[in-house]
């Protein structure tokens, strides 16, 4: 393809996750992105080159063809080349499952429905870590006929606190109950039994995930980011340390706080793994190191850029810049592991300050050598009324962080 057509991000989603990728595009080739989603929400909200378009059944193969062949049809021409990506597990299947229609219009840079299908369950994936050798906690699966026997501490084989989590968060999220959470956390085998019972009886019929609680804050957790070329080998690794998660009820395990850090050795074993199986495009795992046997070890992956994504691209590994070299430009990528130490972060630098103390100085450190970024401070996406929403975002995480988590 010629050097002098233009990429046109489609973004699936609306989230933090949508507004970095659509802000890597920007940076690196001052386009303006599209983006659909069921509902626009604050972190593309009145964004300048963001143009969001709602559509509320966009969860749906038939209206989601619809709309970007129609999207196609409408804006297509010689120079422009046009990338579809999406921003939740549930989008990026959507569009894998439809690439054969897609990719007559669109680069759709995913892996076979065959590789994603296996990985939006996480007992699927845990499977296929136990075949590469990739470690997990220790982890039982709760069936709809399981016996309620199995949650005592004798049949699970570890101790209370457990996690507690469906296997499945494409199809969980599709049953909303009160008290929804992402992840729970359960300290008594009742305790958890009462959240089995009501996940199920919400309409949820796939798998819970039951898992040994590794002991530790949000600063024994990692984020691993890789990018697969569409020769299904590994292009690039960023290794991120979290510093911080925020703990609301259905943000519980969202980052907060990230610090890229160069670990070879653990990234050589998930480099071996994504390109045994032919895995194509963004992987994005989380990782915890547990401290009673210093290893590290993998709670699931994300078949998509991870919502902090803007970690990578902060770090001087733009993201939209490898799909755009691998698929419009066809330029041969050469693999890298991130070294570069940079500060990501979207809460206000006092609330980093506050509930990761151990690290405020290091912290400190990368904002004063000005190696640090929030991605929703953007100097051109500067509409008054996106200025306000973000101010009031930000003040209220003094008030989250103080309500869940009490330090």
């Amino acid at each position: 393809m010629s050097t002098k057509k233009t990429p046109v991000p489609v973004i699936i989603g609306a989230d933090l996750n949508c507004y970095n990728v659509a802000r890597a595009f920007h940076e690196e080739y001052g386009v303006t992105s599209y983006a659909f989603g069921r509902y626009e929400i604050g972190a593309t909200k009145a964004s300048k080159f963001i143009k969001f378009i709602t559509v509320p059944t966009m969860d749906t193969d038939e209206t989601f063809l619809e709309v970007v062949n129609k999207f196609y049809d409408d804006n297509k021409s010689d120079d422009k080349v046009f990338f579809i990506l999406g921003c939740t597990d549930d989008y990026a299947n959507l569009i894998a499952r439809n690439a054969e229609k897609l990719r007559p219009r669109f680069v759709v840079p995913y892996s076979s429905m065959d590789i994603m299908d296996d990985f939006v369950s996480k007992e699927r994936f845990y499977k296929a870590c136990d075949k590469h050798g990739i470690l997990y906690p220790n982890t039982k699966i709760f069936y709809t006929d399981s016996d309620y026997s199995l949650t005592t501490e004798e049949n699970l084989g570890f101790k209370y606190p457990i996690i507690v989590k469906p296997a499945n968060s494409v199809t969980y999220w599709k049953h909303s109950f009160d008290g929804m959470n992402k992840v729970y956390v359960a300290d008594s085998k009742e305790r958890a039994d009462e959240i089995i019972k009501t996940i199920f009886a919400s309409g949820y019929d796939d798998s819970i995930i039951l898992q040994d609680m590794i002991p530790g804050d949000d600063s024994r957790m990692y984020v691993l980011t890789a990018y697969c070329g569409k020769d299904a080998k590994v292009k690039m690794m960023c290794l991120g340390h979290v510093l911080l998660e925020e703990h609301t009820p259905k943000g519980r395990g969202n980052h907060a706080a990230i610090i890229p850090e160069y670990k070879p050795e653990l990234c050589k074993g998930f480099k071996m793994f994504l390109e045994d199986i032919g895995y194509v495009g963004f992987a994005n795992f989380d990782i915890k190191y547990d401290t009673r046997d210093n290893k590290y070890k993998v709670f699931e992956i994300n078949t998509r850029q991870g919502r902090s994504n803007f970690y990578v691209t902060g770090s001087g590994h733009n993201i939209a810049r490898l799909f755009v070299e691998d698929y419009l430009y066809n330029n041969p990528l050469d693999e890298d592991i991130a070294k570069n130490e940079h500060l990501w972060m979207v809460v206000p630098k006092q609330v980093a300050y506050k509930y990761a103390p151990e690290y405020k100085a290091r912290m400190k450190r990368l904002i004063k050598d000005g190696r640090y970024v929030n991605p929703l401070w953007f100097k051109p996406d500067n509409d008054p009324e996106r200025i306000y929403r973000l101010i009031r975002s930000q003040l209220a995480h003094f008030v989250k962080f103080k309500k869940y988590l009490k330090k």
